[in-house]
């Protein structure tokens, strides 16, 4: 096993294991709903990550229902505001998401949520890794990845962290893909 996958397994504790694995899917319109297809498989298959780092399949709950629902506040999302209740009665090991921004779109519902799962010994787990929020790095990391998130929700073309070498890009009321010249620069 690397250095990074032992640093992840000792993240994972029988406390941890004790407690549930919840999956929190969103998509935030309902036409991504429909045409992201491979988005949503995506954050369905986060289970079986739970499932390698330990939790029985049974133990694994998603929560769906906020499918179609903008990440921009929780206050409409009642599937995001019962994973904060399940992660506040200690009931949650680790919350996963594909995504940081399908959690929480602005910074005050990301950072009470990070509160939440510090003082509740939870914790997070997006497509990118394992992290402790009572670990200082991985919080510090957590916080700027929240930050990036309520960043681009602003974007026009409303990318949660673009590929630039892929994903188009609005620049001067057009699309470019990255790498090119704006249109009229040449």
């Amino acid at each position: 096993m690397n250095s990074l996958g032992s640093q992840t397994a000792m993240k994972v504790t029988a406390e941890h294991l004790r407690r549930n694995a919840y999956l929190y899917v969103r998509q935030s319109t309902l036409r991504q709903v429909l045409t992201n297809t491979e988005s949503t498989m995506r954050q369905y298959d986060l289970r079986g990550r739970a499932i390698a780092l330990g939790w029985s399949a049974e133990q694994v709950v998603v929560i769906d229902t906020d499918q179609g629902q903008s990440g921009a506040s929780a206050t409409d999302r009642d599937g995001f505001q019962r994973l904060v209740a399940e992660v506040s009665m200690g009931r949650a090991g680790i919350v996963l998401g594909l995504e940081l921004s399908r959690l929480a779109r602005n910074n005050a519902d990301w950072h009470r949520l990070l509160e939440i799962c510090a003082l509740s010994g939870t914790l997070i787990l997006d497509e990118d890794g394992l992290y402790d929020p009572c670990n200082f790095n991985d919080r510090l990391l957590l916080g700027l990845k929240g930050t990036m998130s309520e960043a681009l929700s602003g974007r026009p073309d409303n990318a949660s962290y673009p590929d630039l070498v892929v994903m188009p890009t609005r620049a001067g009321g057009s699309f470019m893909v990255a790498g090119s010249s704006p249109p009229g620069s040449a």
